[in-house]
């Protein structure tokens, strides 16, 4: 295990020091044991290098709250190794992350395999959610749910000592971390680039997997150039644990004939590593399903407003949920339109994007002019936008009996009450419900809302 540093990820390697190097990242809320049964077959020909993400299996607590830190953490820590090229192999929050050194990084990256990943998980609005549920009530409740979005049921009724191990592995996380990797996740969003990762890539999703499901598989397989999609039956999100013999089976074959030669080592310095060998893989036991690997077609591109809108949209989205903007945007019509496209690009693309103030304390003077002029339905959802911008619920009641001294004690009434009911409805883990992308899902409270703002 290394000594780690503030720039550097907790790691270590199994296989033969003169082996090319083949990296696996683990899923938010995992720890590189989730790759334990693939070590052992993947050590024969290759150097496996597995990582923890800050604050989960015990690393230092230094959070980080973009794919693109991770993966630049990664790299460093690769570089103090002297790795220059490797394949990499991740899951969900780990596939992101091979996902982004591909595109950033493609001389580092020899050969790619995604696990139930997505180009974009889920919506900004579920993770957030989630980082609210955890500083308001800790990991527990995202612990107790964790098995049923990672494993089939049968599965998880099957192997007990299995699913203890996984919420335990979530509840021992730094929460800190969590809430990070949350936002990590919330703002990633690579479906405009997917042309771009040119590296041989094999995406593999579970059948039963109702996080990142098949729907998200096909759009990768379909907008990145060379891709192939293998599909593993009985297994749900964390396939690896799940199917450990399929999916080692499918990891084996895709990096034994898929290794990309490294570019010209006079132009780079660098040095080519050569695959290893092709050689026959055993068979599965019957009972365990084996994944066959497909080819499938070409996506279509994304248009991004490259201006002061499209910013403000982004922040607006990032603030107040996407659940939110989409209604008001869908209740705008010919006399409203304009107004919508102001709020977007002034208050939310100029003022809201300004960087003098982070947002938290946006959120504080935003709730306090609020109270003040008694818009208490602007209220609410700048509630809810403020315990997404990292307040917790004791700071919010400082802002409002803040206000109650200098706005009058009538409408701090007021805003505690509408304040009480958001947060309560927001800090209560809807732990009946199977999140998307390892989220919680959009609050049954958020459908259907008609009455929107800004």
């Amino acid at each position: 295990m290394s000594e780690t540093k503030t720039a550097a990820l907790q790691y270590r390697f199994d296989g033969p020091d003169d082996a090319p190097v083949l990296v696996l990242g683990p899923s938010i809320g995992t720890t590189w044991h989730m790759w334990d049964r693939q070590v052992p077959e993947l050590s024969k020909h290759w150097r496996v290098f597995r990582f923890d993400m800050p604050g989960h299996g015990g690393a230092p607590a230094y959070p980080v709250d973009s794919v693109g830190e991770v993966a630049a953490r990664l790299l460093g820590t690769l570089d103090e190794l002297g790795v220059q090229r490797f394949g990499y192999a991740g899951c969900a929050l780990g596939g992101a992350i091979g996902a982004e050194l591909a595109l950033r990084h493609p001389h580092r990256v020899a050969s790619l395999a995604l696990i139930a990943t997505s180009p974009r998980f889920g919506t900004a609005d579920e993770f957030r959610q989630r980082g609210v549920i955890v500083r308001t009530n800790g990991l527990d409740p995202i612990a107790r749910s964790s098995p049923e979005r990672w494993f089939t049921p049968g599965f998880a009724a099957a192997q007990p000592a299995i699913t203890d191990w996984a919420v335990q592995m979530v509840r021992t996380t730094d929460p800190g971390c969590y809430i990070a990797a949350c936002e990590a996740l919330a703002s990633f969003d690579i479906r405009a680039e997917l042309a771009s990762i040119g590296v041989p890539t094999l995406v593999l999703v579970g059948s039963e997997d109702q996080v990142t499901g098949q729907g998200e598989a096909r759009t990768l397989v379909a907008g990145i150039p060379d891709a192939r999609l293998a599909v593993v039956p009985g297994a749900s999100h964390l396939a690896p644990v799940e199917q450990p013999a399929a999916v080692t089976d499918l990891l084996v074959r895709h990096f034994s004939s898929a290794w990309q030669a490294a570019p010209d080592a006079h132009a780079t310095g660098q040095h080519a590593i050569t695959a290893p060998p092709v050689k026959p893989v055993l068979a599965p036991p019957p009972a365990v399903p084996v994944a066959e690997i497909a080819a499938v077609e070409q996506p279509e591109a994304t248009d991004v407003r490259p201006d002061a809108y499209a910013a403000g949209m982004k922040v607006r989205r990032e603030v107040l949920g996407d659940a939110h903007v989409d209604r008001a945007l869908a209740a705008a019509d010919e006399f409203s339109s304009d107004f919508q496209e102001l709020v977007t690009r002034y208050a939310w693309g100029e003022v809201w994007n300004r960087p003098g103030l982070d947002r938290r304390t946006r959120s504080c003077v935003t709730l306090t002019a609020l109270v003040a002029g008694g818009h208490l339905e602007e209220l609410a959802f700048h509630t809810r936008a403020a315990l997404r911008n990292g307040l917790t619920p004791a700071e919010i009641k400082e802002v409002l009996l803040q206000a109650a001294v200098y706005c009058g004690v009538p409408a701090a009434n007021s805003a505690f009450r509408v304040a009480q009911k958001v947060i309560r409805e927001e800090t209560t883990p809807q732990e009946s419900r199977h999140p998307p992308a390892g989220g919680a899902r959009t609050p049954a409270r958020e459908r259907g809302r008609s009455r929107v703002g800004t």
